[in-house]
């Protein structure tokens, strides 16, 4: 008999969708990173004096706009990886 059976397929994809296969933390880790990106930025522009086409204008204000110019570009990354893991997890969950 052959292992390469419609059940062996089933069992394949039984064990690609696992709770422990990390998307929680993707989409957490995801979602405040960005979130303090752009909490950052929203203070750059409301409380730290905003800034120009030279920059900021105040100490702080630089970090925040480094803090924001860091932040938003990688915590959107990391959760758009988290939301394409957990739309391919629906999906093989849903044609087991």
């Amino acid at each position: 008999m052959p292992a390469n059976g419609p059940k062996s397929d089933r069992a394949n994809s039984r064990d690609l969708v696992r709770s422990d296969d990390g998307t929680r933390e993707l989409l957490r880790w995801g979602a405040s990173i960005l979130g303090a990106g752009l909490l950052a930025a929203v203070l750059l522009e409301t409380v730290l004096g905003g800034f120009s086409p030279t920059g900021a204008s105040t100490n702080a204000g630089w970090f925040a706009l480094i803090v924001a110019l860091m932040c938003i570009p990688f915590g959107g990354l990391l959760l758009a990886l988290g939301i394409a893991k957990w739309l391919r997890n629906r999906h093989v969950a849903r044609n087991r």
